[in-house]
């Protein structure tokens, strides 16, 4: 049995690829870096999960949080101390059907900074699993700047694809924090 040599043609050729370095392939470099967080309201168990769930498949009580690096996802954190939510309220019936959704389109607006110029205003978002119904917020850094937060909650309510007819509100976290009732009254609505 024969075997052939590569001419140098052929050797050369392989020697003189290009290397291209990853700065020149990099299509969408991230503005921020994101922490995910997870959160399982039970005391008694020590748990590790060794894969995301869908939102959709979490146990009644739980959250998942995404935030700018350094922010944590309580009113407490002083990037969120004077800031609110953009509040989506879902239904049972809302979880098999738009949950998933709803909060995978949340994490792209988040990370693809897609707010435009107010993009540094937002801190990160959350969604809740609960009994009663599941929630989905997006958290800002400052109730008191209208023009960001209305432009904020237009934003988000066209990249769900939620109806004109259909609102969704605004609440500062002091509001949510000192509430008498189960309700926090709105301070914007789109």
């Amino acid at each position: 049995m024969a075997t052939a040599e590569p001419s140098e043609e052929e050797s050369s050729e392989e020697t003189n690829q290009e290397i291209v370095s990853p700065e020149s392939y990099i299509k969408h470099p991230l503005q921020n870096r994101w922490s995910l967080w997870f959160f399982k309201n039970d005391k008694s168990k020590t748990w590790l999960y060794n894969h995301i769930q869908l939102s959709s498949n979490l146990m009644s009580g739980c959250d998942y949080s995404l935030f700018k690096d350094g922010i944590e996802p309580m009113w407490e954190d002083e990037r969120n101390k004077r800031g609110g939510r953009w509040l989506l309220t879902l239904n049972k019936q809302q979880r098999k059907y738009d949950l998933d959704r709803f909060w995978l389109e949340t994490l792209l607006c988040l990370i693809g900074e897609a707010f435009d110029d107010y993009s540094d205003d937002v801190c990160g978002a959350v969604v809740n699993v609960r009994t009663k119904g599941d929630k989905i917020a997006v958290w800002t850094s400052d109730y008191e700047n209208r023009e960001a937060v209305t432009h904020i909650g237009r934003v988000y309510k066209e990249r769900l694809g939620i109806p004109m007819n259909m609102t969704i509100g605004y609440q500062s976290h002091a509001d949510t924090a000192t509430k008498s009732g189960s309700t926090t009254k709105n301070k914007f609505v789109v």
